[in-house]
């Protein structure tokens, strides 16, 4: 297999990128999930944000050679939309009843029941974040460890409660229009990559908007009404035992929320990587800041990036960003600490 210079090979006859669409009937309606990879590896279960489904959401990360190397060599990916979110969605019934948060939860295990899986790897992304780790908490022996972005577990803050008011009324009379996904493109992303007048919006920003104009847009009310109701779940937080690896953008609207919920998690089981000029969205802004700190953590488990993908030199990322605690035995083994881990990203 050769390699050039400034590259990542990636041999197609190891990874497959096929991937296989499935509509799963729940007790609480229909979902779909998209499965990529060997079903005989261990499962990683992704869970999008609101009003985004895995293209929208993970593309940047698996798009990254060295990450789609690492997971896709480990893991069979079970990317979970959430109900009338997947690619083509049609309208949702209207006479059907809004799930709650528990009923999220609740879809994901048994989706897991309908794979046949047992214990799995959780990733998900503010609004996903906050199912999964319910899900983890309602049925702890399930999860193997738990990658949370910009995570929440409190229920909203009267600001956040408003927000979600005005995007619901914009969202309810007059659809995907383009404050409603100005509203939600500031959920994401930093004003760094979003521009202004002068400067124009960065090529991530310009492609989710364009993938929140296929979205229906009640169907995106239902799980922003949902969301927006969703109780607080810190408590449960206490019993959680799996380790917990968790990003936050600095700019991110949910920076104080998700260091809230850091400091709820077992201080001997959570690291914490802060990315610096991020939003929320960190696996489609700055997905390269990622990576170091997943390979180390997924390392404690005894996955591993298989050495002829190797490095390209022009990842912005080297181990001499990362905090030294990041390579420490606990870290890297059976404990992890929590660590405030600041990677700066030229945007």
């Amino acid at each position: 297999m050769g390699e050039s210079s400034d590259s990542v090979s990636i041999d197609m006859e190891t990874i497959s990128l096929t991937g296989k669409d499935y509509l799963i009937k729940t007790s609480h309606g229909s979902i779909s999930v998209a499965v990529y990879g060997d079903r005989d590896k261990p499962a990683l279960v992704t869970y999008p944000d609101l009003a985004l489904n895995y293209v929208s959401c993970f593309q940047g990360l698996l798009m990254c050679p060295e990450a789609f190397s690492l997971l896709l060599h480990n893991f069979c990916i079970y990317h979970i939309s959430p109900p009338g979110h997947e690619l083509g969605a049609a309208i949702m019934i209207p006479d059907d009843a809004v799930l709650s948060v528990d009923d999220l939860a609740d879809q994901v295990a048994e989706v897991l029941d309908f794979f046949g899986l047992g214990k799995v790897m959780c990733m998900g992304v503010t609004a996903g974040a906050y199912i999964l780790t319910l899900f983890a908490i309602k049925h702890s022996c399930r999860v193997l460890g738990l990658i949370l972005v910009s995570p929440l577990c409190q229920g909203p803050c009267w600001t956040e409660w408003l927000y979600n008011k005005v995007m619901s009324n914009l969202l309810y009379y007059y659809g995907m229009c383009g404050l409603a996904k100005e509203l939600l493109l500031m959920r994401y992303f930093s004003k760094d990559v979003r521009g202004n007048v002068q400067v124009p919006d960065s090529d991530v920003v310009q492609a989710c908007r364009r993938f929140l104009g296929e979205r229906q847009s009640p169907n995106v009310l239902r799980l922003l009404e949902t969301f927006n109701g969703r109780p607080d779940i810190s408590e449960g937080l206490k019993r959680l035992k799996c380790r917990s690896l968790i990003f936050i953008g600095e700019n991110s609207p949910f920076h104080y929320e998700s260091l809230h919920m850091t400091s709820k998690l077992d201080r001997r089981y959570t690291a914490l990587v802060e990315v610096q000029h991020c939003g929320s969205l960190v696996t489609e802004e700055q997905p390269d800041a990622m990576l170091i700190p997943l390979e180390y953590f997924l390392m404690g488990y005894g996955f591993y990036r298989p050495s002829q993908y190797t490095l390209s030199p022009r990842s912005p990322l080297s181990p001499t960003c990362i905090s030294p605690e990041l390579f420490s035995p606990e870290s890297m083994g059976l404990k992890l600490k929590p660590i405030k881990t600041k990677i700066s990203f030229e945007v």
